[in-house]
């Protein structure tokens, strides 16, 4: 498996993490693409060799005009959902997006519908947040790693006027993540950064023992006087088929609610970040039946998740605890089928090769599409795969 440690010890910003990993070997003509498959008129990005202190880096610049339309989530998410992509850049960019509006809506007491991007630029945060998750995709990268962030300080301006370091939205994106203080006066993480490394990193602790294979350095675009200001990804394969990382667990039982009630709060998480979501049916106290929901989170969003079991449900109180989970290297992949395009979801085994199973919802879109029973469109994109995987 191959892993990516993101060396955060001057911060982290999305044209950081770029020119990281253009610098790595990911091709600047690939980049520079982006903005087409985007459909981003007179988007132009730039990457040239640079210097910060004893680093040779690369530094990425997005270009673009002026004057651009206020964009909510909803254009951001047509805009990648329309782009040339691979379905897994896809979701994990509408995944980091979703975050930055999250902290947003909570910075300002909006809502995620009503929230825009002019504070993260929208055209370069698509740019820095697509590219990123492309680039890693395009190095092989199958699992991320970071390490604790330096907060830097003093002020920075904004629309809103003179604003604390770290931004109100940083601050919020970096709960659960580590954090150290730093007498640097300057912004060191960026909104974009703190969304793309909290919603990518697999974890902070020390990765496996990996093989070192590349080291990519981007240069962020001031000069700091007490330090480098860079970003160093270092990429390498590893033996083990498996990761491990903390995943939040929410527990909360009631014997006083609806299960429509919870099977709509179901799908809510889910919709909002939530991993995975089960309710079962149990026996509480004096022999009561009740409903046992469960959700597995990421530990960042555990708080914020909780808050909506209790606001949704007539739970009176969620337990949360941080467990170790097991993962299996997975990757979304499109297949043909005589029904329409079908996504599986590919897990590599331990013991050698691969597991495919179809997602759901593209299932069922290609089953209404063509009219055909679910279960014919499954085992019709089994087979393709598998006849795929042959050839």
């Amino acid at each position: 498996m191959r892993i990516a440690t993101f060396d955060c010890f001057s911060g982290i910003s999305g044209d950081m993490c770029l020119g990281a990993l253009v610098s790595a070997g990911w091709p600047a003509s690939e980049l520079e693409a982006l903005p087409a498959r985007l459909r981003l008129d007179g988007v132009r990005i730039e990457a040239r060799a640079a210097r910060r202190g004893p680093f040779a880096a690369t530094q990425v610049e997005v270009r673009f005009p002026q004057q651009q339309p206020h964009r909510h989530l909803h254009h951001v998410t047509a805009l990648i959902d329309a782009a040339d992509l691979a379905p897994d850049v896809r979701e994990k960019s509408r995944a980091v997006f979703r975050r930055l509006a999250e902290a947003e809506a909570e910075v300002h007491g909006s809502t995620v519908e009503k929230v825009h991007f002019h504070e993260v630029g929208a055209v370069d945060a698509l740019v820095d947040v697509v590219g990123t998750v492309e680039g890693l995709r395009a190095l092989g990268v199958q699992a991320v790693y970071g390490t604790p962030l330096p907060l830097g300080g003093g002020f920075v301006d904004s629309q809103h006027g003179r604003i604390p370091v770290p931004a109100p939205a940083t601050a919020l994106l970096l709960r659960g993540a580590p954090v150290r203080s730093s007498a640097i006066e300057a912004e060191l993480v960026t909104p974009t950064g703190a969304a793309l490394l909290t919603t990518l990193a697999a974890g902070w602790d020390a990765p496996p023992p990996y093989r070192l294979e590349r080291v990519g350095t981007g240069a962020g675009s001031r000069e700091l006087q007490a330090q480098p200001n860079v970003l160093r990804v270092l990429i390498g394969e590893t033996g083990a088929r498996i990761s491990r990382r903390a995943v939040a667990v929410l527990e909360t039982a009631v014997d006083d609610e609806n299960p429509q009630v919870l099977a709509d709060l179901a799908a809510k998480l889910l919709g909002e970040g939530a991993l995975d979501v089960m309710v079962t049916p149990t026996v509480m106290k004096k022999g009561r039946a009740g409903l046992w929901m469960v959700a597995l989170t990421e530990p960042a969003d555990a708080e914020r998740l909780a808050g909506r079991i209790l606001a949704g449900s007539s739970s009176l109180g969620v337990r949360i605890r941080v467990d170790e989970r097991i993962e299996l290297p997975r990757r979304l992949e499109e297949i043909d089928t005589p029904f329409g395009r079908v996504t599986l979801k590919i897990a590599e085994l331990i013991e050698g090769g691969e597991r495919a199973m179809p997602e759901f919802e593209s299932v069922r879109s290609a089953a209404e599409k063509s009219g055909r029973p679910i279960r014919e469109v499954t085992e019709a994109a089994i087979a393709a795969w598998r006849s795929r995987s042959r050839g």
